[in-house]
């Protein structure tokens, strides 16, 4: 089988390599998408340390190809989403049974998981409430998906903030009740008209950068929630702590490294999505065969207009 493999800064090579033997307990999965994640793009542009190679990819769906002699729950040609922690861009992946979800009948492009369920924790966590204000700084994927789902919960307002026109306009078409670009306006000044001073119960950082961390405190009300999603690579963070003490905001960490956590997170983004509650039809916008995954790398990188998420397919048949 083909298989990515990070040797160098923005360097995959793509090697043949043997098809994973599988455990009792395990599935094979022949992969039809690997989500390129924001998280891995530093390690990308950096490269592996010398002498080490990675192989990255763990937003992955695909299809049963063959079951464990434990496995009673799934069946060869069922279409899964599944949790994996590395190897994901690769023809084939080896994988618990008990770390796949039914994908439903839609396109696989869309049944990413693990990113879902990433913004399900993270809205779960910051405990969205029926009537609440809700702002979001980041309208990238996982803004996104967070939107889609914060909704699920009855929100009074989503104000979504973002420096690019097409993210807003996306924004828009998701349903936000009004969108900000925080190139032309002052986003404390919006929050705070619409929320009649008060600012908002819940500020969503979704785009990883200081900036945006730090204009969360300027949106949200005292004892509110400030819930950071974003991945926040690179140089160490900066806040005003002693403002951040006093107006007792609560904070989310909505990074999970608990495997049942993770896993619920899952089971539950998986059962919207293959019931048609949610749907990532209009997020996945771009695509790439596995021989120019540097390519979808480099175009995470640069987020052209109309980016939001890129993937690597590879043949469903």
């Amino acid at each position: 089988m083909r298989i990515a493999v990070l040797r160098g800064r923005e360097a995959f090579d793509i090697e043949e390599a043997p098809v994973p033997e599988i455990r009792p307990d395990e599935v094979l999965v022949r992969v039809v998408v690997s989500g390129v994640c924001a998280s891995e793009l530093e390690p990308w542009i950096d490269g592996p340390p010398p002498g080490e190679v990675r192989y990255p990819g763990h937003e992955v769906s695909g299809i049963v190809a063959d079951v464990g002699s434990e496995v009673s729950e799934l069946s060869i040609g069922d279409r899964v989403g599944v949790w994996v922690t590395e190897r994901g861009f690769a023809e084939y992946v080896a994988v618990r049974a008990a770390y796949c979800f039914p994908a439903g009948d839609g396109p696989l492009d869309e049944a990413l998981a693990e990113p879902i369920a990433c913004a399900v924790n993270a809205v779960e966590a910051a405990q969205v409430r029926l009537a609440d204000d809700i702002v979001l700084i980041g309208a990238g994927f996982m803004g996104n998906l967070v939107q889609i789902l914060a909704a699920l919960r009855g929100p009074r307002q989503v104000i979504v903030a973002d420096a690019r026109p097409d993210a807003l306009e996306r924004a828009a078409k998701l349903g936000a009740t009004r969108v900000v670009d925080v190139t032309r306006e002052s986003l404390p000044d919006v929050v705070r008209s619409l929320t009649d001073g008060r600012g908002a119960d819940i500020t969503f950082e979704c785009s990883g950068n200081q900036r945006a961390l730090a204009t969360c405190g300027e949106t949200t009300r005292m004892s509110g929630a400030i819930t950071i999603v974003g991945y926040h690579q690179g140089a160490d963070r900066q806040l005003p702590l002693a403002y951040w003490n006093w107006m007792a905001f609560r904070l989310v960490n909505a990074h999970f490294r608990d495997r049942a956590v993770i896993l619920r997170g899952m089971e539950v983004g998986m059962r919207l999505l293959a019931a048609g509650v949610i749907s990532t039809e209009q997020l996945v916008t771009h695509r790439f065969p596995l021989e120019r995954i540097n390519e979808a790398f480099a175009t995470l990188r640069d987020k052209p207009e109309g980016f939001a998420k890129a993937v690597v397919v590879l043949p469903e048949e």
